[in-house]
């Protein structure tokens, strides 16, 4: 098939080269030009330095794939190019967006006769490799029109019309939702041992629960890799950024009444992590020296 990809960062840039090595003609775009000329140097790919280029370069019924950040940049681009398309054309929006947002831009898009579909992607940085898993969002019909992209995106049985627009994007939302916990497990499993008495190789032990144990995954594996890097972490801040799906996910199981403690209290220790000194932690030392004298470290400032 042929398929217009906006957005070459590094899930946008090894998704289009996916898609080349299955056999799809690609027509590339993205802000640095420079970033679309390799592409069509290295791979194959057809370089737009324009968006009424990329769209001039496909044939209709288009189908155009947008891998940007969420928020204002899909905004922008969904702006800029909805008007250069033509009725039946399809939008594909591959980012972290709010399945909200996702609704509406549905609407948005068919009121000028335009198909859209939300598609939640993990993989990460392994995608090129193993394959992207594709949670879809969207009609029956148009699905089955650009399934054969699925198919080469996505591993054996890695991608799923999950529902109606704004579905894909739901379901992304609660699997990172999911990810925040079971790294937050595997991170204070982690921490014990190492705090504990014995000095324990944490690769080994990584790679051993991956053998046959109930906690295998691939996660597990990340670990095993970043500790044959840095044995002890010594190399990295313990600093964790959340891409905004975790918030969404616990504002989520709050409208719906469901209790969500490991999900939210994940969510929190990232927000903790940010901070050199809280001064929830000050309060609480000055209180237990205020009620019991339990000593205080000074700070050094």
């Amino acid at each position: 098939m042929e398929i217009g990809l906006i957005g070459l960062g590094r899930m946008g840039a090894n998704m289009a080269i996916r898609l080349l090595q299955g056999g799809h003609r690609v027509v590339v775009y993205n802000r640095t030009v420079a970033k679309a000329e390799e592409l069509a140097a290295e791979h194959g790919a057809i370089a737009a330095t324009t968006l009424e280029e990329l769209v001039e370069a496909l044939p209709s019924p288009r189908i155009v794939w947008l891998m940007l950040p969420a928020g204002e940049a899909t905004d922008e681009h969904l702006a800029q190019v909805t008007p250069l398309l033509s009725p039946g054309d399809i939008v594909i929006d591959g980012a972290n967006n709010n399945y909200k947002a996702s609704i509406a831009h549905g609407e948005q898009l068919a009121a000028q006769g335009l198909r859209f579909m939300d598609a939640g992607v993990s993989g990460g940085i392994w995608g090129l490799q193993v394959g992207y898993c594709t949670m879809v969002g969207g009609d029956p019909a148009t699905f089955a029109y650009i399934e054969p992209i699925l198919q080469t995106l996505a591993p054996p049985e890695g991608y799923l019309l999950c529902g109606p627009v704004g579905a894909g994007h739901f379901v992304k939302m609660i699997h990172n939702g999911i990810e925040y916990g079971m790294m937050q497990a595997y991170a204070e499993g982690f921490e014990i041992l190492e705090k504990s008495r014995y000095e324990f190789d944490l690769q080994k032990i990584s790679h051993l629960w991956n053998q046959g144990s109930v906690v295998r995954s691939w996660l597990l594996e990340l670990a095993e890799r970043a500790f044959a890097d840095d044995a002890d972490l010594s190399k990295i801040r313990g600093y964790v950024q959340d891409s905004g799906e975790g918030r969404w996910t616990v504002q989520e199981a709050i409208d719906l009444d469901v209790p969500a403690p490991i999900i939210t209290l994940s969510l929190q220790t990232r927000f903790r992590s940010r901070q050199d000194d809280s001064f929830s932690a000050k309060v609480l030392a000055a209180l237990r020296n205020q009620f019991g004298g339990h000593a205080v470290k000074q700070s050094d400032r």
